[in-house]
């Protein structure tokens, strides 16, 4: 059996995670929430909100659920900080865990790598300015974003509150035929209920927060089992 530490700030979607627990009982996914000052997607809120005293607080109340790897479940509060930030954030966590770590950011850009996909669509929750900084992140990757969505709520209490219907509805407005892959990057929304049905309305592989944060532990594990109903990502073999 796999474990996989989650650092979840608050408890906008935190329940997503011991849904796909419920369903996949050879992964365990414990999660512990770290503090939170603002609920807000703002930069400096954002900034705030990956301290690494937050996450390395929430790494050590995970030691008794014994991981094997662990992730910051934030993309937001994690590519705020840039790609050299967010690698510093992820080993800070990887040296008070004493396991391998990473985070959904990262995990977004590796994923990527993993399908061979270099140009995407968007379908953010974030107000402009804070999407603008993941497609900079992306950029900074060697991914192209041909076409962003940018949704403008403010709390990641309102986008847990999200309908799948909403989600669904958010994704294909932000298609683009020119994108191969689209990318839903908040783990404050609920995806991992219904990737296959995400990917069937695009026609094309989708990427979300909360699955690429899955994907990437149980890959620093050196542990990628195809996981059905969580899309392409976990049947792709390479």
């Amino acid at each position: 059996m796999a474990t996989v530490g989650i650092l979840y700030p608050g408890h906008s979607a935190d329940d997503d995670f011991a849904a796909l627990e419920a369903r996949v009982p050879a992964v365990r996914l414990p999660v512990a929430i770290t503090s939170v000052g603002e609920d807000a997607h703002r930069v400096d809120a954002l900034l705030d909100l990956g301290r690494t005293d937050r996450l390395t607080e929430g790494a050590a109340r995970l030691g008794t659920a014994r991981p094997d790897s662990m992730m910051w479940a934030c993309t937001s509060g994690s590519f705020v900080f840039g790609r050299d930030g967010a690698r510093r954030q992820a080993a800070d966590v990887a040296d008070a865990a004493g396991v391998p770590a990473s985070s959904t950011s990262i995990a977004f850009v590796d994923a990527l790598q993993h399908l061979d996909i270099h140009r995407v669509a968007v379908a953010a929750s974030y107000p402009a300015e804070v999407a603008a900084h993941f497609v900079s992140f992306l950029a900074g990757a060697g991914v192209e974003v041909v076409s962003m969505g940018s949704h403008g709520i403010v709390t990641a209490a309102e986008v847990g509150r999200l309908e799948r219907a909403q989600v669904i509805e958010m994704a294909c407005a932000a298609d683009h035929p020119d994108a191969d892959a689209v990318l839903v990057p908040d783990t404050a929304m609920h995806t991992l209920g219904f990737i296959d049905q995400l990917e069937s309305a695009v026609g094309k592989p989708v990427l979300t927060a909360n699955q690429v944060t899955v994907w990437k532990g149980l890959q620093l594990i050196g542990l990628l089992p195809p996981i059905p109903g969580l899309g392409r990502l976990f049947g792709a073999v390479r």
